[in-house]
């Protein structure tokens, strides 16, 4: 049998994560089992799994049967997360509510005398638009008069990547994904303006840690001395914690520039009966091929994952660049409870392996295999706005699923007339003729279906 680390499980010596045949496996060695008996002797775990809070774990396995490596002495199964993503990946509502429920754990693990030896954002992933803790063995148990010693990695991690964005209107995303750890306190402290020392609240959180870490760096040792015969009592614990929890829930993005596509719904060139068409081709799609997982390239406010959803489909991811547009799909599957993970994702600039030996955070198409992919109204954005040649961007759509559905649209067409107003037609090689031939060269095309009076054709092919 064969046993594959998760490459980003590397970090904590009494556990490891292992990929085996499509599961989820969890090696604990004689000291971590310790803790993880211990913590699980609260009852914390079933109270946080029951309210769905935490991955499921199964702890009941025949650990001889499954021959782990002899270093461990049990073995826990976790329950699968169908799409993993990370934090430079998230609007800034799902970063939000991974920060809530990060704090909120905190809180009932204080209650049973239980604390979270790290702040790690990369501890959360979504299941849909439910976020869920991950990392049971962060739990261990709490000594009186300790720290939050990880302030500092949930700042950065967390807090920091909000307040950017509330404070100075910056989306988080590009500089999260360049720096993998979080947004650094003395990074954010040098962008504050200076009427920032008179709140309180980033007086705590940014602005004197940010002063503190230049000095402990000018004298490392005694800084952690200082900290080691620091005293922070257990009701002192609690409150620092929930007053920033209340600080989090209340903090909104600051909006610094109108979204392109978060009204599209209202102001696309096509008339509802021919969004109308287009939904009952892609039900159709849906409910002939019956794909478990379907991804949308230019997902928008998530409007056709909720086609495929209804028609069988049972987990949705969505990619997006517009940021209104994807917290619109956010707040729309979470008001409905629809299965739909909408992500940030430049499809020019996708996530690529990153981290320790660029495995620790992998590409996008190493983290799912889904059974079919959308392209709606979006290979014209690549191909005219971005230049990219329409031959690689067929290949790429088709490498990713064994089928799926590419919505072609003409140059005709009013939406591309206006990305040639000012650059011309520089795209000889844009026409629905080149395009047929492209996608003939690495599929087979099962049909193809007109759906508007500009001669918008849905284009369903088969890898």
């Amino acid at each position: 049998m064969s046993f594959v680390r998760h490459p980003a499980s590397f970090r904590d010596p009494l556990a490891t994560v292992f990929n085996f045949e499509g599961r989820i496996l969890r090696g604990l060695t004689e000291t971590g089992a310790k803790q993880y008996q211990f913590v699980k002797s609260t009852g914390l775990l079933n109270l946080l799994e029951n309210n769905g809070d935490i991955v499921q774990t199964q702890d009941d396995l025949n650990f001889y049967n499954l021959n782990l490596p002899n270093r461990f002495v049990r073995v826990l199964e976790h329950k699968l997360i169908p799409f993993i993503s990370f934090p430079y990946e998230w609007s800034f509502s799902m970063l939000k509510a991974a920060a809530l429920l990060h704090l909120d754990i905190q809180l009932k693990a204080l209650q049973k005398g239980i604390v979270l030896s790290d702040g790690s954002a990369y501890n959360i992933q979504f299941c849909g638009v439910k976020p869920t803790f991950i990392d049971i063995m962060s739990f261990r148990p709490y000594k009186e008069g300790d720290f939050w010693f990880a302030h500092r990695q949930f700042c950065e991690q967390f807090l920091n990547p909000l307040l950017l964005w509330s404070l100075i209107g910056v989306p988080h995303n590009h500089w999260y994904r360049g720096a993998l750890e979080g947004i650094d306190t003395e990074d954010l402290a040098a962008l504050l303006p200076a009427r920032s020392w008179l709140s309180p609240r980033l007086l705590i959180h940014v602005l004197l840690p940010a002063r503190n870490q230049r000095l402990s760096a000018q004298n490392k040792e005694k800084a952690i001395r200082r900290i080691k015969r620091s005293s922070f009592p257990k009701k002192f614990y609690h409150g620092f914690i929930d007053h920033l929890r209340n600080w989090i829930a209340g903090i909104k993005p600051l909006k610094t520039k109108k979204s392109t596509w978060e009204e599209y719904n209202l102001s696309r060139t096509y008339q509802q009966g021919e969004v109308d068409h287009k939904r009952s081709v892609i039900s159709g799609f849906v409910s002939e091929s019956r794909p478990r997982m379907v991804w949308d390239f230019g997902c928008n406010d998530g409007e056709f994952l909720s086609v495929a959803l209804k028609a069988g489909a049972e987990t949705a991811v969505g990619f997006d660049a517009d940021h209104g547009a994807l917290e619109k799909a956010y707040s729309k599957a979470k008001a409905l409870n629809l299965n739909i993970l909408p992500l940030y994702q430049d499809a020019a600039n996708p996530s690529a392996g990153q981290g320790w030996l660029n495995e620790e955070r992998e590409p996008i198409k190493k983290r799912g295999n889904p059974d079919a992919v959308f392209a709606l109204a979006f290979i014209h954005h690549l191909a005219i706005r971005r230049n990219i040649p329409l031959q690689e961007i067929v290949g790429w759509l088709v490498d990713i699923a064994p089928q799926g559905i590419i919505e072609f649209v003409q140059k005709s067409d009013p939406t591309i007339q206006r990305m040639m107003s000012l650059k011309g037609d520089m795209y000889p090689d844009y026409n629905e003729i080149f395009f047929r031939k492209s996608l003939e060269s690495v599929a087979r095309i099962v049909g193809s279906e007109k759906i508007s009076e500009t001669n918008r054709k849905l284009y369903i092919f088969q890898r």
